[in-house]
């Protein structure tokens, strides 16, 4: 299955040389590839949200895509290299939980660890496998490599730990942010089959929203909506809830049913 596309999600930032030498490395084995920056401004050392975005994105893309994502605390300690191949699209990166989500969507993917080094660069810093590791094996996969040859399976793939959604004795719902964006919006774990029907209230932050916004255009100084994260998001309009609110990832949501 060869791959047309391949996009990069790291957290790398573009003030330092490492995204520009990764798409030099994969370009030179595979010259044909088109290229896509997903996201270089994941916040370092960030697995969760960079499985979040993952998540959100992988699924617009032509399923013969390679995704290579580079958030890797603990790069060249004994943390395994991971390659997976599911019917949504094959992913490049180090076992740190930051394909957790797409597991969990696709559960017939095989994942298979890296530890055929002749597909690797020749020499491997112990600090920048994205360029020596997985760059490569990802140019390998675009240009035809079946997943088997890099390695062999796994069967226990890293798992986030993710925080689950509690249900409350009134019956409402509590959850977590779990990722704030560059808007200051704050993304928490809870979906909307999380919410009960009916009219809601939100409480974050010792405040309270009454009811779910349809958009961002509210003339409401902090709003409720499901976001195109599939989440509940607390926002302000044309302003940062984050900052508002002083809060960030971890900050405790409740749902409940509007009495009355």
């Amino acid at each position: 299955m060869l791959a047309a596309i391949l996009t990069l999600l790291t957290d790398f930032g573009l003030r330092d040389h490492y995204v520009g030498v990764m798409k030099g490395v994969i370009l030179a084995r595979a010259p044909h590839v088109r290229i896509v920056d997903l996201c270089h401004e994941v916040a370092p050392h960030d697995i969760h949200g960079a499985a979040l975005l993952l998540a959100a994105s992988y699924r617009s893309f032509p399923l013969s895509t390679v995704h290579v994502v580079v958030v890797d605390p603990g790069v060249g300690s004994a943390r395994r290299p991971r390659a997976v191949e599911a019917p949504a699209g094959r992913f490049v990166g180090p076992d740190k939980g930051v394909f957790g989500y797409v597991l969990d969507e696709q559960p017939a993917a095989r994942c298979v660890e890296l530890r055929e080094r002749r597909f690797w660069l020749p020499e491997v810093s112990q600090t920048f496998h994205g360029r020596d590791v997985f760059a490569p094996v990802a140019a390998a996969l675009a240009v035809g490599l079946p997943l088997d040859a890099l390695g062999p399976p796994v069967a226990d793939p890293l798992r986030l730990a993710s925080p689950a959604v509690e249900v409350l004795p009134d019956g409402g719902r509590r959850g977590v942010a779990i990722y704030v964006d560059r808007f200051g919006n704050l993304v928490t774990n809870i979906r909307p089959a999380d919410l009960a029907p009916g009219p809601l209230l939100v409480e974050v932050g010792g405040q309270t929203i009454s009811g779910l916004s349809p958009h961002y255009a509210v003339a409401a100084p902090l709003i409720a909506l499901v976001g195109s994260l599939g989440r509940l998001e607390i926002a302000v309009p044309q302003g940062s809830a984050a900052t508002t609110l002083g809060i960030g990832v971890g900050a405790p949501v409740a749902v409940r049913r509007k009495e009355g």
